[in-house]
């Protein structure tokens, strides 16, 4: 019947996006318009690695040489010079810090922008196939993790690879023997780091899945909230959430426990290599190749190289987990809107209006054709009037227009011209849309109305408004067009809300309206209000209607009657009753609907 909403076709399973390769030099790609400032933080970085290296030559130096020699004023001087090292190395830590973690700011940031650009850049079919939750829970946790990838594991790569590089060489100058023993321990650590790695790697992919899905349970919710409370699924919601939340933390226990192993395993490993090293050393001292001071010198440079290494080790295992955020962010940055401007695409000048469907046959994604060889011509400033059953293809008629789709074989044309060689922009500036479910955003009224021209003045605003007969109920609110409509518009009721996208489509000013009408919700009084508001809508403009109500069908010119996705009548009302065929079937159906609903006959 008429007041059934179509369905069909609309895409339902979730999109498979492949995996692809990380690459490293894209992902560095981000840090690239901070060269300047990366480069000062690199500069502090090496600095502050140097800096680092001198303590340990200083105490070597004490024990050596100053209490050997019980000589105070050297004592003095080389505490002196170490305090001055200290704040030299304070101030390069400032400074590297502060510039990395600026750029760090910059990077999310634009991460955030250039997804968002590209999210508004994709096709319909697109965000069909997925969750909103998913997108933002991409746009939020995804993102930071690979700030943390770019900025603070960049500088530990640099600064830890740095201080071992130079403490290894000072151990050379002090001792080649007890230096290559030490280099025998290192890639024991390096290979179980790398083992750990691969773990951890991925239980944190697991980890950010569960996290975005509960996401995705919490916006459903909350972008629902009227329904919940209405059927009274609070607790069903609640439980929801706990069994996502649940997953989450069970994923992020087992990283624990894997970390837990890691860190004591890996200082063992640490430790034990120094209680060797202390030994070896002492053989070193006794048979006169190394004094004591040197020894200890050693030792802690050895611990310097240890620390380093587990520092990169760790970095190896959290670079692991950015991986999955990072690969996350990338697939959804590489994949290609389905409706795309050619590179020769025109802007469509203010058109005329006649909308002409030839041989239009449509499928999503392959499966079976949701419309079979349309023809259809609608000249300028007609009204027409979609019907037929659920399934039949008026929605996506809808979606051809303004080219949310493409068809996949035949043409879509306005004024003679292929809407495929347009600008997708233009196209849709000619081309005004009122759901059937209104949608409005949380902002004000005046915020919502202007949404039609964003330059539009206050009075054009309040023209719109009264041309929609929303002005008189705009006025009688307390913050009048400064009220907040609410998530979705739900402060509003059916009728207003519809009277305010009513005023919307006007101020915009399209050749062609696209009405979904639906006024079967709202009482007699919103009902003849909002139908006087289209009236005035539709006028001297291009009209295409799905028909839902009796007086939608009065005031088209003519009737297209749709079933499984073809063509099967077009005329007025009179000829088609007269054909006796779907539509006089559907019509009489709805008429006694009618007819019971306003008490007569």
């Amino acid at each position: 019947m008429f007041g059934r909403r179509s369905r069909r076709g609309t895409p339902q399973d979730k999109a498979e996006v492949p995996d692809i390769p990380m690459d490293w030099r894209r992902l560095f790609r981000y840090l690239s318009p901070y060269r300047a400032r990366l480069f000062v933080a690199v500069l502090a970085l090496i600095g502050s690695a140097v800096l680092s290296l001198v303590f340990p030559g200083v105490i070597s130096s004490i024990v050596d040489s100053v209490l050997k020699q019980n000589n105070v004023q050297l004592l003095d001087q080389i505490t002196i010079g170490l305090l001055f090292v200290f704040f030299l190395r304070s101030v390069t830590s400032l400074i590297e810090n502060y510039n990395l973690n600026y750029i760090g700011e910059k990077i999310v940031v634009d991460l955030r922008l250039q997804i968002y650009e590209h999210l508004q850049a994709l096709s319909m079919g697109f965000f069909a196939s997925r969750r909103v939750g998913e997108l933002v829970s991409r746009l939020s946790s995804d993102v930071t993790v690979m700030r943390t990838a770019l900025t603070s594991n960049v500088n530990v790569l640099i600064e830890q690879t740095l201080i071992m590089v130079g403490a290894i060489v000072v151990m050379v100058i002090l001792n080649v023997r007890l230096t290559l023993f030490i280099l025998v321990l290192t890639p024991i650590i390096i290979a179980f780091g790398a083992i750990f790695g691969i773990f951890l790697r991925r239980i944190s992919t697991q980890i950010q899945d569960e996290l975005a899905g509960a996401t995705v349970v919490t916006e459903e919710v909350l972008q629902n909230i009227r329904e919940v409370k209405s059927f009274v699924r609070e607790p069903y919601e609640i439980g929801r959430y706990q069994t996502a939340i649940g997953k989450a933390f069970a994923a992020a226990i087992r990283l624990l426990r894997v970390r837990s192993l890691f860190g004591p395993l890996i200082a063992f490993l640490g430790f034990g290599a120094l209680a060797v090293i202390l030994w070896f050393g002492g053989r070193e001292v006794i048979d006169g190749r190394l004094s004591g001071g040197q020894l200890i010198g050693f030792l802690i440079y050895g611990i310097t190289v240890a620390g380093a290494l587990g520092s990169l080790v760790n970095l190896y295992t959290s670079v692991q987990e950015a991986l999955g955020a990072t690969k996350r962010v990338f697939q959804i940055l590489d994949t290609k809107p389905d409706v795309n401007d050619l590179p020769d695409a025109k802007v469509l000048g203010r058109a005329e209006g006649r909308i002409t469907f030839e041989n239009v046959s449509f499928s999503y994604e392959e499966r079976q054709e949701v419309l079979h060889h349309i023809n259809l011509d609608i000249k300028p400033g007609e009204i027409v009037a979609l019907v037929g059953p659920s399934g039949a293809g008026k929605s996506t008629i809808f979606n051809l227009l303004p080219r949310f789709y493409d068809p996949t074989d035949g043409s879509v044309r306005i004024d003679g011209t292929d809407t495929k060689t347009v600008t997708q922009a233009s196209l849709r500036q000619q081309i005004g849309i009122v759901p059937q479910e209104t949608l409005l955003f949380g902002g004000t009224i005046r915020e919502n109305i202007r949404y039609g021209r964003l330059e539009a003045s206050e009075n054009e605003i309040k023209e719109a408004a009264k041309a929609a007969n929303a002005h008189d109920f705009i006025m009688e609110l307390p913050d009048k067009y400064e009220t907040i409509v609410g998530e979705r518009g739900i402060r509003l009721s059916g009728g207003q809300r519809q009277r305010v996208a009513i005023a919307r489509a006007i101020l915009k000013d399209p050749r062609i309206l696209l009405l979904d009408e639906a006024t079967s919700s709202l009482d007699n009084e919103s009902e003849h209000l909002v139908q006087d508001a289209l009236t005035k809508l539709m006028q001297n403009r291009t009209t295409v209607i799905i028909a839902h109500r009796l007086s939608t069908i009065k005031v088209a010119h003519r009737i297209a009657v749709l079933d499984k996705g073809s063509l099967v009548e077009i005329g007025t009302h009179e000829e088609l009753m007269a054909l006796n065929g779907l539509y006089a079937k559907l019509y009489s159906m709805q008429f006694r609907e009618d007819l019971t609903l306003t008490g007569e006959g």
